[in-house]
């Protein structure tokens, strides 16, 4: 355990609670598992975010419920949530927890999008974030009126024109004379590739100024975009030194757009499986993953690289001989893992390698912890990842709903506080204080 206890010079430490949901990550057939739509749930876990004195609570997002061989895929037979109606509960239950929406840039509009999040900022007093993200799917793009979808080129083309001009009407009310709440409503006019509005927006400055905006990513197009235009990047690496390479990467690329290096705060996405020893939470991790990848869940994982029918295969028997068709519709609303045919590639020579079934390399493949071990333990390998230019934060991804936090609530933030590495007290009233992010300057915008 580091010695270092002191708490001016310590970098200090960034959290944020991601709701789990619909994702293999969640172990839904836990006992203490509960609903992934009822509002308990989500106030259950902000309520705990805060109590740990959490920056933020994170919600994902999806327009489609997934298929799977035509069929509805088992992970999504209850549906989600519009992300933002939820937090806009959450913002009367919570006092400071930051309330992060991820809502996507390619199938919204810039004047309703600035306006939703104006108004959460200010029933919240400021603690709202957009998690901006982006879709280049078309069976994601049936669900809407423009039909169709944007080439993947275009994305980001879009998504950051969006958030510019969200901004342009963030800014377009004149600062409150001195005495009075707010300013004035002036037009706006905004004349770019992607978009042509202009009119008067019907919300003032929020308490923040801007909404914090996320960037979840790892992409070269998302590194950029991210340093041109997010506050916070959620992002994903497995190792140390990774962390090192992309922490460094990205934040040599802010200085082009006049930004400083603690202008955009990094913090990948992690699970943490405690236990009072070393070999204990090594064996708690290993059950979860076992609960995480049934022999179900296997074979389905097994079908999103290769893209055929393989329920006739036994889980707990070899990898099939055949090749992936790189070609195969058989997933729709889910991501294919990489190259079909270089991931199969690389499963063969490790279940060969290692002796592995099907599911046993599923299980190494994809299911995986983050930081196991002791309270002691993770805490020193948090503070390490942040002390050494790995990261700035972290966002937490349980695998239960909504109990998945405690553990680490009760058990590990402590520790973080007593070596001066997270707060003991929030010391601001909004996220961007949370964050510790500048103030948006006020550019204003008129017509």
């Amino acid at each position: 355990m580091t010695t270092d206890t002191s708490r001016t010079a310590r970098k200090r430490i960034h959290l944020a609670a991601h709701f789990p949901g619909v994702n293999s990550t969640t172990v839904w057939t836990d006992p203490r598992s509960k609903s992934q739509i009822d509002f308990s749930s989500f106030e259950a876990l902000a309520r705990t975010a805060e109590r740990g004195k959490f920056d933020f609570f994170f919600l994902a997002e999806g327009l489609r419920l997934r298929e799977h061989k035509g069929l509805i895929h088992d992970l999504d037979v209850v549906g989600r949530p519009e992300s933002l109606t939820v937090l806009s509960a959450l913002a009367a239950v919570t006092d400071r927890l930051g309330l992060a929406a991820t809502v996507n840039a390619t199938f919204n509009e810039p004047y309703e999008l600035a306006r939703r999040l104006a108004t959460l900022d200010h029933l919240s007093a400021g603690r709202a974030a957009w998690n901006v993200v982006t879709s280049s799917d078309a069976f994601t793009g049936e669900n809407f009126r423009r039909g169709g979808y944007l080439d993947r080129a275009d994305r980001y083309t879009r998504a950051a024109e969006f958030v510019a001009t969200a901004r342009e009407l963030w800014d377009s009310w004149t600062p409150p004379a001195p005495g009075a709440p707010y300013g004035t409503p002036r037009p706006f006019a905004h004349s770019g590739r992607q978009f042509e509005i202009e009119g008067e927006f019907t919300v003032p400055r929020s308490p923040q100024g801007h909404p914090v905006v996320i960037q979840a990513g790892d992409s070269e197009e998302g590194r950029e975009f991210a340093a041109s235009a997010a506050d916070v990047i959620f992002t994903r690496h497995g190792t140390l030194e990774a962390g090192r390479e992309f922490y460094a990467d990205t934040k040599s690329r802010l200085a082009k757009y006049g930004r400083d290096p603690d202008d955009l705060k990094i913090m990948p996405g992690v699970t943490v499986v405690l236990g009072d020893s070393d070999a204990e939470a090594q064996e708690r991790a290993a059950g979860i993953r076992r609960q995480q990848v049934s022999p179900q869940n296997a074979i389905l994982a097994l079908e999103q690289v290769w893209g055929r029918d393989l329920s006739a295969y036994d889980p707990d028997g070899p990898l099939p001989g055949i090749d992936p068709d790189p070609d195969s519709a058989l997933v729709q609303g889910r991501v294919r893992i990489g190259d079909p045919l270089a991931v199969a590639a690389k499963w063969r020579a490790l279940s060969e390698a290692k002796g592995l079934s099907i599911r046993q390399t599923v299980i190494e493949t994809t299911a995986r912890q983050s930081f196991i071990g002791t309270p002691e333990g993770v805490a020193e390998s948090l503070d390490t990842f942040v002390r050494t230019g790995a990261a700035d934060g972290f966002i937490l991804v349980p695998h239960l709903t909504p109990g998945g936090l405690d553990d680490f609530v009760d058990r590990v933030v402590p520790l973080l506080q007593e070596r001066g590495a997270f707060r003991t007290e929030y010391e601001g009233a909004t996220l961007r204080s949370h964050l510790g992010l500048p103030a948006p300057e006020w550019k204003g915008s008129a017509a």
